[in-house]
This record gives C-alpha cells, structure tokens and sequence, in this order.
C-alpha cells in the first residue's frame, strides 16, 4: 500500500508478431519463453504488402493454433496496414517480444525498438536470443532447404510437426517447389 492506496497490478501482456512463413522451431522457442514470462501472449501473424509469402495468411493463422495449442496464455491474431506497436497498444499489451539471432538481427531491432519507444512510449521491447541450436534458422532457411530429394527428413528437426504436415501435404498438391525464395530471413 501507498499513501492508503491499494497498489494496482497490471497484467503482463505481451505481442510476439513475425510472418511466420512458415513456423520454425526458433519461433516456438520464442512462444515457449513467452508464455513464462508473460501472463499473457499474443502470436501476431504480420502482413507486409511488400513481401511475399509463400502461405497465406489463413494457412499461418492455422499452422500457429496447431504449435500452440497446449498453451493455456497463447492467443494467435494477425493485424495487417498499421505498425506492429499500434497494433500492440490497440491489443492492450505493455510488452512486444522480439528475437535476436545475430548482429544483423540486433542492429535492425535496436533501431526499431528506438522507433517504437518514440511513437508509444508505454510499450517496452524485450529481446531474447534462441539457443545456439536453432539460433540460425528462419523461415527463409527452412524454404531454401526444401526440393532436393530427401528434403523431408532434412528440414525435420526445424520445424514443429504441425507444420512438418502441413509443408508434406502442401509439396504433394503442388507440381513445383515454390518454396525456395532467397527472400533472408523471416
């Protein structure tokens, strides 16, 4: 108590957003994190009109609610046109997570996290780095390495198995291999 005043506690909530295009297993690390640390996380799928994507929006949505599904504090959303810090603020959150795999990633982060300290002062970025394990592999990486035969035991261990499914099934309807981009990291 203050001054007779019941302290308030606010809740936890944070927005952990990328393309996910697909899931990879650095993003379930980050989910996993997330959801001790906060008491509330919401998976944001982001849509860039300037990029690419090799699954739609839907197609994310659903492979996300597949990898989270045991998580009781997990909400998976997507915004789409407004920065990912309104889009935080609108959701009620007071944190964004973000990864750190290696300097390029941290130079980029810093300096939005910058940016986003001006525009909404109330919402703090926190950063985590993914074990060394994983700390290499994006979305783009798993994409490159899918086509040559055998990629399906080779990107195995990169990705969640809903999402080993889902990217089993979706190789089989198609007739080629889209998913090599060569687009860096997402």
């Amino acid at each position: 108590m203050n001054g007779g005043q019941v302290a308030v506690s606010k809740e936890n909530i944070c927005v952990y957003a990328g393309s996910f295009d697909p899931p990879t297993q650095g993003h379930m690390y980050m989910i996993r994190k997330g959801s001790e640390l906060f008491s509330k996380l919401i998976v944001a799928v982001g849509s860039n009109p300037n990029k690419h994507y090799t699954f739609s929006t839907t197609e994310r949505l659903k492979m996300l609610r597949a990898c989270c599904h045991g998580f009781t504090n997990v909400e998976v959303d997507h915004f789409e046109g407004r920065f990912l810090v309104d889009y935080a603020e609108a959701a009620g959150a007071n944190y964004m997570l973000r990864g750190i795999r290696g300097q390029g990633d941290y130079e980029f982060e810093r300096a939005m996290r910058n940016v986003n300290e001006d525009l909404k002062p109330g919402v703090t970025t926190v950063f985590l780095m993914p074990p060394r394990e994983i700390c290499e592999v994006s979305s783009s990486f798993v994409k490159g390495l899918m086509g040559p035969k055998g990629w399906e035991e080779v990107i195995r261990p990169y990705v969640p198995p809903p999402v080993h499914d889902m990217l089993l099934r979706t190789t089989v309807r198609s007739s080629s291999t889209p998913f090599v981009t060569g687009d860096g990291g997402s």
